[in-house]
């Protein structure tokens, strides 16, 4: 049985160096990072902000004298 000789990376061919790439990367799946971060609570949202404004008057008692 004949022993795989190393070849370091900067000497393989580039078909080989893509191969190797392909081999070594992995996906998420159906998991996105980026989406997943928890919103800056420091940061200013402008959808919350027009949300609080409209629910302030659909919130304020309504009486009839």
């Amino acid at each position: 049985m004949k022993k795989k000789k190393y070849i370091p990376y900067e000497k393989l061919s580039k078909k080989k160096q893509r191969e190797w790439n392909a081999a070594k990367r992995v996906t998420w799946g159906p998991l996105n990072p980026v989406t997943r971060k928890p919103a800056n609570p420091k940061a200013y949202d402008r959808q919350k902000a027009r949300r609080r404004l409209y629910d302030d008057h659909a919130s304020a008692p309504f009486v009839f004298v």
